[in-house]
């Protein structure tokens, strides 16, 4: 089975279709999760109104709100929803050494990275009366999407706990016998969890957020996930914490014409992979590149297991741009402010350079986005959605609070007190001003 690819020549037709962004509450569902959705509330409800009917239920019913739609949307049972502590533990003797070894490896790099990040971090201070105190949050939720889910748990929970997060606790989706794969367990444990929840979607994020009788409240919420993970995430903050809104994920291609076709083809089709509303976007100055990419990203999807919903990917949001130059390339790429941004080139470092907004920055060839999901070191949590012209990816930052400390002597506020009662009289505040006065030396 073979599709046909989009394909557009220059920047300003770019920017009208492949690389034109939509609010997240406007992403359309593709046909699968509108079946869903449609299944589950007996009507056609957009994303946002099937997320605030679920958020409404879970603050109005608890656990058996949480439990009614997980099994739902994901058609498994949902017998329990806490995990119980000796199961979570006994994973890691339940799975392979390899894969063991690979989490412990993965986890190891995570740490320390974050720990540099934490090295650099402003710490605590006063200096001459003025300064900061630095304190971790103390109850972090963290979801994770999949049946699997290893990767997600590392990048998330690890940067909290290096940050000094006391309690880390995790809600994700069961697999398809209702419980938790023993690597989503093991990669629990390796990271810090210290409770594990059966929970999915935006009922996940609304227990999180307001607590029920078994999940309990959280201080800040992070973690991707779907589109109504997102929006949940959206619809709750200011009663919590959220590290920020992402949207489907996307990978943008920067290549030149002396790339290797199957390298660009590989990571497209990686990122396709995802779900149905990825974005695998190639921009280049070769049309003979893209030409060649399309023939090796076809041979890719007909031996994929998740074939289809990589084509789906391709078809609602992923595609090729053609620019006038491989600088133009880079300006079209930060414009559009992707995830991550690969550049394959010949002069990668020069090109690295011009990029403005970028979630994660993938240079060369020994650099593929994929890498980053796993082994590489920073979070792979970034910024989607064109959020990278104000975002940055989680870090130690996301977990840290920062409280201004005044201590001042009494020649300090001889010296500063005046003035500010000047002030608090110019915008009419008396009490203010007699606050400062009285403290004033006769």
């Amino acid at each position: 089975m073979t599709m046909t690819m989009r394909i557009v020549i220059g920047a300003e037709e770019a920017r009208k279709t492949i690389l034109r962004r939509q609010p997240a509450g406007e992403t359309p569902l593709g046909a699968a999760g509108r079946a869903r959705t449609l299944a589950v509330f007996g009507a056609e409800l957009s994303p946002v109104e099937a997320v605030n009917r679920i958020i409404a239920d879970v603050r109005a019913e608890g656990d058996a709100a949480v439990r009614r739609y997980g099994e739902a949307f994901d058609g498994v049972p949902y017998a329990r929803l806490e995990v119980p502590r000796d199961e979570v533990e006994a994973s890691l003797s339940k799975i392979e050494p390899g894969l063991r070894a690979a989490i412990e490896l993965a986890a190891g790099r995570i740490r320390r990275y974050h720990e540099g990040q934490l090295r650099r971090v402003l710490s605590s201070y006063v200096e001459d009366g003025l300064g900061v105190q630095v304190r971790a949050i103390e109850t972090v939720g963290f979801y994770a999407p999949g049946s699997v889910a290893v990767s997600s748990i590392l990048h998330t929970v690890i940067p909290a706990k290096v940050a000094g997060v006391a309690k880390a606790v995790l809600v994700s989706p069961p697999g398809p016998d209702g419980s938790f794969a023993p690597a989503k367990l093991a990669s629990a444990v390796v990271a810090g969890v210290d409770r594990v929840f059966c929970a999915s979607g935006a009922q996940a994020v609304a227990a999180l957020a307001y607590g029920t009788e078994t999940i309990p409240r959280v201080d800040k919420i992070c973690g991707p996930g779907s589109i109504f993970v997102t929006l949940a995430k959206r619809a709750v903050f200011g009663d919590v914490g959220i590290d920020s809104i992402y949207g489907p994920t996307e990978t943008v291609i920067v290549a030149d014409a002396g790339a290797d076709p199957a390298l660009c083809a590989a990571d497209l089709v990686a990122q396709a992979e995802h779900d149905e509303l990825a974005a695998p976007i190639l921009i280049t100055d070769s049309r003979a590149l893209v030409e060649r990419v399309v023939v090796e990203v076809e041979e890719r999807l007909a031996a994929l297991p998740r074939g289809a919903i990589a084509r789906a990917a391709f078809a609602n949001r992923g595609g090729f741009v053609v620019a006038a130059s491989i600088d133009e390339a880079v300006a079209l790429a930060s414009e559009f402010a992707p995830e991550h941004l690969c550049i394959l080139a010949k002069d990668a470092r020069r090109l690295a350079g011009l990029v403005r907004n970028a979630g994660g920055v993938f240079i060369g060839d020994a650099s593929p986005e994929a890498i980053g999901d796993y082994t590489a070191g920073p979070s792979h949590v970034m910024p989607t959605g064109g959020a990278a012209r104000f975002a940055s990816p989680l870090s130690v930052l996301d977990f840290l609070k920062f409280s201004s400390v005044i201590d001042l002597g009494e020649e300090d506020l001889f010296d500063l007190g005046p003035a500010g009662a000047v002030l608090a009289r110019a915008e009419g505040l008396v009490g203010h001003a007699r606050a400062i006065e009285e403290r004033l030396p006769k």
